[in-house]
């Protein structure tokens, strides 16, 4: 196939496109690198089936010959740059869906909508499942990220319905692995960059609230699976093995071998209590789950980051 991939050069981004390539097909990466990195796909620069296009996807975009599908990937995605970028993550989310809509309708593509767990935001219900509607505060800070995937969410489907657009909706939860920003705010960057710094590793309010982590290789083939299926309806992927923010932090302070404390301050506001996919469908649907172990996940990646701080 051909597969146009927004925010390309990106985190999730660039490994869709490795594991695309991989698979054969051929590869039109775009993204205005607001947050994504050419470091991220220097390595498919000499590829013949890899094509880089810096582009705003909120603007229009022109793609010569035939297209299978488009995985809408573009968008800030950690709280330090939607809160930085307010407007520009709700035009990604709204313009930019719009754009590759639009796109996908005129080249008969599939479509595949990077969504995020955020849509469930504090979430009352635990775990999530897909039918929950979830408990977003539009106005709050996280607002902007939040509302910008449920728009996504509506407009995809409205494009199914009217247009009869052949669409996908992946529910991302917390993934981490390979090539995140050191600065990006997330917790695993931070965590990892402190403690193999030998900093204290900063937890907000009590550490007692929950997090799931999926590593980047388990999250991608999810992905790729939703590609190939025929399911329109939402679809969360992420690890269901859950844990408080303490025993994260602790976790990493051990397997870096790091002489860190942990320092508390306090909670973002709408920051969520818990988080943690229930994956029935993708199990049922798609024969998909998570397969590597977050200990094992997290010595990769703490070994990349080792290269990246250069110690």
């Amino acid at each position: 196939m051909k597969i146009l991939v927004t925010g390309g050069a990106g985190f999730l981004g660039s490994h869709i496109c490795d594991l695309l390539i991989k698979k054969g097909h051929s590869v039109i990466c775009v993204d205005n690198l607001i947050t994504g990195n050419t470091d991220n796909i220097k390595h498919l620069g000499g590829n013949r089936k890899f094509r880089f296009l810096k582009h705003d996807v909120t603007e229009y975009i022109s793609i010569k010959g035939n297209l299978h599908a488009i995985l809408h990937f573009a968008s800030p995605a950690s709280p330090i740059d939607y809160l930085q970028l307010p407007i520009q993550t709700l035009k990604v989310g709204s313009l930019g869906t719009h754009k590759m809509l639009g796109l996908a309708k005129k080249k008969g593509a599939k479509f595949l909508l990077a969504s995020s767990s955020e849509v469930y935001g504090d979430p009352l219900v635990h775990p999530q499942k897909e039918d929950y509607w979830g408990n977003v505060n539009p106005v709050g800070p996280r607002g902007v990220y939040d509302e910008s995937k449920r728009f996504g969410e509506a407009l995809a489907v409205a494009y199914g319905k009217v247009h009869g657009v052949d669409i996908r909706i992946a529910r991302i939860f917390n993934t981490f692995g390979p090539r995140m920003r050191k600065n990006d705010g997330r917790v695993v960057p931070a965590f990892i960059t402190q403690a193999l710094t030998e900093k204290p590793l900063t937890v907000f309010g009590d550490g007692k609230q929950t997090r799931s982590f999926c590593y980047v290789e388990d999250l991608v083939r999810g992905i790729y699976k939703l590609l190939l299926s025929r399911v329109q309806c939402p679809v969360n992927l992420g690890n269901p093995t859950e844990m408080t923010v303490n025993e994260f932090a602790r976790q990493i302070i051990s397997l870096t071998n790091s002489k860190s404390r942990l320092v508390n301050k306090p909670l973002p506001v709408d920051d969520p209590k818990v988080r943690q996919p229930d994956i029935a469908r993708a199990k049922k649907i798609l024969k998909w789950e998570p397969r590597v172990p977050v200990k094992e996940g997290l010595k990769l990646t703490i070994a990349w980051f080792k290269e990246e701080l250069d110690l």
